[in-house]
Formats: structure tokens, C-alpha cells, sequence
């Protein structure tokens, strides 16, 4: 598949899975929308920059930088036990993580879940409420970054359709999972062990092994 259009369908099934995940967080009164404010601000402007940008930036270069992102991230949340230095109100740490993050996962083609996370959590953030705003936050970068590849992208719409409904289903299961039955603890460490498993699946293709 061309890179475009895998960044481009990525896009697009993060924002179908989040938003789901947001209706049943905003439903059970745990989304806090103020949190969740600068984030979408900041990365509604830099996402689409950097999803322009992608089109003349080397592919293997923005991978093996995602790559080491994911890889300090995972081990920083295994082996960090830092106490919180942030509170709620700093707005402006938000809005420049947003920012650098939209940019990233524009430019990458990701939904930049996997990139803002850790970033919160490594900062004190709580995991779980990270998690909800991010979910709330991610569809208001991936479309917008969605909407500038097809621009330049021949979409398979009858895959993205597919993929879709995959990613709606997934997203409920997967909210109702982080809820009720995980603690903040356990959903560092389970986004750790994701972001190995991904950065390793990268390594693999990129060395072509």
C-alpha cells in the first residue's frame, strides 16, 4: 500500500475509534473538557501543517525518528516512578505539546495518541484522565490532517470502510476495558508494552528483515 494512503486510512480509523470512546467517556461524566481545550487548539493548526509537510519529507528518516520517540517512551514509563511536576492549570504545557505533536503525527501520519501519551504521563499526568481527553482530542487532528491527504491521496474508500467499522468496535471495547476494569498503573504499563511491540514491528520492516 502507498504511504500516503496508509497515513491517510490511519488518520481516519483513529478519529472513528476515539470519537466512540468519547461519546461513552463524556456520558460517564470522566472527560474534562477544559483539560482537553489547548490540546485541540494547538494541534487542529499544526496537524494539517504537518501532514502538507510529509510530502517532502524522506519516509525512512520519520520513521526511525518515531521509532526512537516510541522506544525512550516505553522504557521511561517501565522504569519511571517520577512524582507529578505539573498541574492542570499550566495551559501553556499543553498547548506546546499539541503543537510539536500535531506536527509530528501530521507529518508521520499517525493519530498522535501513541506520541502525546507517554509525553503526558511522563510529565505527571494522570493516565486514565490523559487517556480520556486524549480520545476526545485525537478527531480534531486526524481529520483535519485525514482531509489535507486527500488532497493528494487516491483513497480506497471501500477499505476505509472496513476499517472503520473495525475501529468503532474496537474503540468501545477497548474505553469499557480502560474504565472498569484497569488502574492508572496498569494503563501506563500496557501503553508501554504497546509502544515496545509497535517500534519493534517498525524496526523489522525498516531493517527488512
Amino acid at each position: 500500500m502507498p504511504i500516503n494512503l496508509a497515513k491517510a486510512i490511519g488518520l481516519f480509523i483513529n478519529s472513528a475509534s476515539t470519537i466512540t470512546a468519547s461519546f461513552m467517556n463524556f456520558f460517564r461524566g470522566v472527560l474534562d473538557i477544559k483539560f482537553a481545550l489547548p490540546l485541540i487548539i494547538s494541534i487542529m493548526i499544526a496537524t494539517p501543517i504537518g501532514a502538507w509537510m510529509s510530502q517532502y519529507v524522506q519516509k525512512e528518516i520519520v520513521e526511525w525518528i518515531l521509532v526512537a520517540f516510541l522506544l525512550v517512551s516505553a522504557l521511561l514509563l517501565l522504569f519511571s516512578n517520577r512524582e507529578q511536576k505539573v498541574v492542570y492549570d499550566k495551559a501553556w504545557v499543553l498547548y506546546v505539546i499539541g503543537g510539536v505533536v500535531g506536527l509530528i503525527s501530521g507529518t508521520i501520519g499517525v493519530g498522535g495518541g501513541s506520541l502525546i501519551m507517554p509525553l503526558l504521563i511522563l510529565l505527571g499526568f494522570d493516565a486514565k484522565k490523559a487517556a480520556y481527553a486524549i480520545s476526545f482530542v485525537i478527531p480534531f487532528s486526524t481529520l483535519g490532517a485525514f482531509a489535507t491527504y486527500l488532497s493528494f491521496v487516491n483513497m480506497d474508500w471501500v477499505l476505509l470502510g472496513v476499517v472503520t467499522i473495525a475501529a468503532i468496535i474496537g474503540g468501545y471495547v477497548g474505553d469499557f476495558i480502560m474504565h472498569y476494569r484497569l488502574t492508572p498503573k496498569q494503563v501506563k504499563k500496557l501503553i508501554a508494552v504497546v509502544l515496545l511491540l509497535l517500534s519493534a514491528k517498525m524496526i523489522y520492516k525498516l531493517l527488512g528483515l
